[in-house]
C-alpha cells in the first residue's frame, strides 16, 4: 500500500463572543431603502438565506433524519435579490445511520453553499443500510427584520459573509438598558470549562445567555434563552456567567454567546483492499515539489474527517496527468480536493514515468489542545 498523505487543520476548542452592545436603532420595513451607517457608507438592504432541507427519500422510501443539519445562514446585501436555485445531494446511509458518499444530484447546479455537503455529512438518520438517498435544500430569503431570532445569533458564532447589521442585533437584545452608555464592561469574565461539557461531532454548540445586573456588577435573573439544546454548554454557560462580573452598576436586557467547538467527526474506514499498488507503480513517491497539505475548510469548521483514493499517472518529466477519484468518503468533495493537491505537486524525473499509481489521502484534524480565547479580545462586530 502506498504512503498516505497526511493533512492536519488546527481548529480552537471553545470561545465565548461578547455580544455587542448600541444605540437601538428605528425599526425597518421589511423591504427598506438604502441606509447610510456612517459618512459615505452605504447600506443596502440585507436579507438572510436559510437552506432548507426537504423530505429525505431513499430507494425503499422516505426516512426520517434523526436530526438532519442546515448549513450554515448567510446575508445577502441586493435591492433586487437574484433568485437562488435549489440545491439537490444524493447519497447513501450506513448501518449506522451516517451518510456517505455524498455529492451533488447534478453538476449543473449554478450555486450552493460550501456548507451544503458538509451539514448533511453532519446528520445522522435511523441506523439501517440504504441505498440511493436524496434531498433538496431550499433556499429561503428572507428581510433581517423577518428572520428567526435563533438563526440570527447563530449567524453571528461564524459571520461568513460579513457582520451582522445593526437591524439584526437590535432583534438579538432583548429590551432593557444594557446597551445605555456608557457600556458596560467585563471586570471578571469567567468562562466555562469547555473540555468538561460534552459536545456534538460536525456541529458547532452555543448557548445565549440572558441576564441582568445589581448595583454591584454582579450577574443577576441569568438563564438559557436559546441555543442548540446542548444542556452541559447552558448549565456551564449560567454558572460561568453568575461568577462574571461587570461595571456599569444596575442594567437589564444583556445577552451574551458562548459556544463551543464541534467534536471531532472522524473519517468512515477505509475498505479492505482499496488503494493497492499497481505493478507499474511502485510505492514509495520520490517528490521534486511535495504536495501542499491543504485541508478543505469547510469541513475544518465542522472538524470533519475524510479520506479519498485517488489513481493518477507519473510523465517522465515528472508531471501528474490523469488523476481520477476511485473512491471518497464521506462526501465527493475529499476526492475533488486530493485531486487540485495532487495537480499541484511533481515527482522527480525517471527513464519512463509511471502509470496507475494509487495513493490514499487522509485529512485528519489536530488534537483540540488550544486554550480557549478571551472573549474581549475577540472582533467585535461593533
Amino acid at each position: 500500500m502506498s504512503n498516505p498523505v497526511i493533512f492536519v487543520a488546527a481548529t480552537t476548542l471553545a470561545i465565548g463572543q461578547a455580544a455587542p452592545s448600541m444605540p437601538p436603532a428605528p425599526p425597518a420595513p421589511s423591504l427598506p431603502p438604502p441606509i447610510v451607517e456612517g459618512p459615505g457608507n452605504i447600506v443596502l438592504p440585507s436579507t438572510m438565506v436559510r437552506w432548507m432541507p426537504g423530505a429525505v427519500q431513499c430507494a425503499d422510501g422516505p426516512v426520517a433524519a434523526d436530526p438532519i443539519r442546515r448549513p450554515g445562514n448567510t446575508l445577502r446585501y441586493t435591492q433586487i435579490p437574484a433568485p437562488l436555485q435549489p440545491a439537490t445531494l444524493r447519497f447513501r446511509i450506513a448501518a449506522d445511520g451516517r451518510p456517505l458518499s455524498i455529492e451533488p444530484a447534478t453538476e449543473s447546479q449554478l450555486y450552493r453553499p460550501d456548507d451544503l455537503m458538509p451539514a448533511l455529512a453532519a446528520s445522522r438518520f435511523p441506523a439501517r443500510a440504504r441505498t440511493d438517498c436524496s434531498v433538496t435544500y431550499t433556499p429561503v430569503q428572507t428581510p433581517l427584520a423577518e428572520v428567526p431570532v435563533a438563526d440570527l445569533v447563530s449567524y453571528t458564532m461564524n459571520p461568513r459573509s460579513g457582520r451582522l447589521p445593526r437591524i439584526g442585533w437590535d432583534r438579538i437584545r432583548p429590551a432593557g438598558t444594557c446597551a445605555d452608555a456608557p457600556r458596560p464592561a467585563a471586570l471578571v469574565r469567567v468562562m466555562p470549562d469547555f473540555p468538561k461539557v460534552a459536545g456534538t461531532p460536525g456541529v458547532r454548540d452555543w448557548s445565549l445567555i440572558a441576564y441582568d445586573t445589581d448595583a454591584r456588577g454582579k450577574p443577576v435573573n441569568v438563564r438559557a434563552v436559546d441555543g442548540t439544546s446542548n444542556r452541559a454548554l447552558d448549565a456551564a454557560a449560567i454558572r460561568a456567567m453568575r461568577a462574571s462580573r461587570f461595571s456599569g452598576g444596575a442594567r437589564t436586557g444583556c445577552v451574551y454567546p458562548y459556544w463551543r467547538a464541534p467534536d471531532t467527526l472522524p473519517a468512515p474506514p477505509v475498505p479492505a483492499g482499496m488503494g493497492a499498488p499497481s505493478p507499474t507503480c511502485p510505492d514509495g513517491r520520490d517528490w521534486a515539489k511535495t504536495p501542499t497539505l491543504t485541508f478543505p475548510e469547510p469541513y475544518g469548521r465542522r472538524r470533519i474527517e475524510g479520506w479519498a483514493v485517488v489513481r493518477y499517472d507519473v510523465a517522465p518529466w515528472g508531471e501528474i496527468g490523469n488523476p481520477t477519484v476511485v473512491a471518497a468518503e464521506p462526501t465527493a468533495e475529499f476526492g475533488q480536493q486530493a485531486v487540485r493537491i495532487l495537480r499541484g505537486a511533481r515527482l522527480k524525473p525517471s527513464a519512463q514515468g509511471q502509470s496507475g499509481c494509487i495513493d490514499r489521502v487522509r485529512f485528519v484534524m489536530a488534537p483540540t489542545d488550544t486554550p480557549p480565547a478571551d472573549p474581549d479580545d475577540a472582533a467585535r462586530f461593533y
